[in-house]
C-alpha cells in the first residue's frame, strides 16, 4: 500500500507504546516527534499520536513542535490520528490533544482517516470531536486498559480498509 509513519509525542510511554503497537500493525515505523524532522512526516499515510495533559492541553514535545505539521505540508496525502487521555479524572477534556491536532492538519487538505465513534467512552466533552465521532482513536489506559488491544486491532483494519479506498 505504501509508507506508513508513526509520530508520537508521550510523557509517561502509554502513547509510545500505542505509537509501536499500531506501527507494527501497519508495517510502519514510529519515532518521536521530539526527533522528528519535516522529511520524517513524509508519507503515504501519516499517523499522529499525543496524550492529552491538565485541562486539554497538548503533550510537551507536540506542543514545541506543532509547527512540523506545516513544515511537512504536502508530503502526506492521508493523515489518522490517536491519542490517551483520561476520561474519569478529564471528562471534559478528554483526547482534546487529537482535536488541536486536527486543527493544525484540516486546512492543509489531507484526507483524515480513521475517525472513530463515541460508544464505550464516559466523558462530558471533547474538543476531539466533529460530527459526533472522534476524529481518531482514544484510549483511556487509566480506566480501560483491557480495552486498548482490541480497540488498536479494529481501528488498524479500518485504517487499511479506508487506506485502500480513499484517494491518493
Amino acid at each position: 500500500m505504501g509508507t506508513v509513519k508513526v509520530i508520537y509525542g508521550s510523557e509517561g510511554g502509554n502513547t509510545a507504546a500505542a505509537a509501536q503497537r499500531i506501527a507494527a500493525r501497519m508495517g510502519g515505523e514510529a519515532l518521536s516527534v521530539a526527533q522528528a524532522r519535516p522529511e520524517d512526516l513524509a508519507a503515504d499515510l501519516l499517523i499522529l499520536g499525543a496524550s492529552t495533559w491538565g485541562y486539554g492541553d497538548l503533550q510537551d514535545d507536540w506542543d514545541r513542535h506543532l509547527g512540523l505539521i506545516a513544515s511537512a505540508a504536502g508530503t502526506f496525502p492521508r493523515v489518522a490520528l490517536f491519542g490517551t487521555g483520561d476520561a474519569d479524572e478529564h471528562g471534559d477534556t478528554f483526547v482534546d490533544a487529537l482535536g488541536i491536532l486536527w486543527e493544525a492538519l484540516a486546512p492543509l487538505g489531507v484526507t483524515l482517516l480513521g475517525t472513530w465513534p463515541t460508544e464505550g467512552y464516559a466523558f462530558a466533552a471533547s474538543r476531539a470531536l466533529v460530527d459526533g465521532r472522534f476524529v481518531g482513536l482514544p484510549l483511556d489506559e487509566d480506566n480501560q486498559p483491557e480495552l486498548s488491544e482490541g480497540r488498536i486491532s479494529a481501528w488498524c483494519a479500518q485504517l487499511q480498509a479506508e487506506w485502500v479506498a480513499s484517494p491518493g
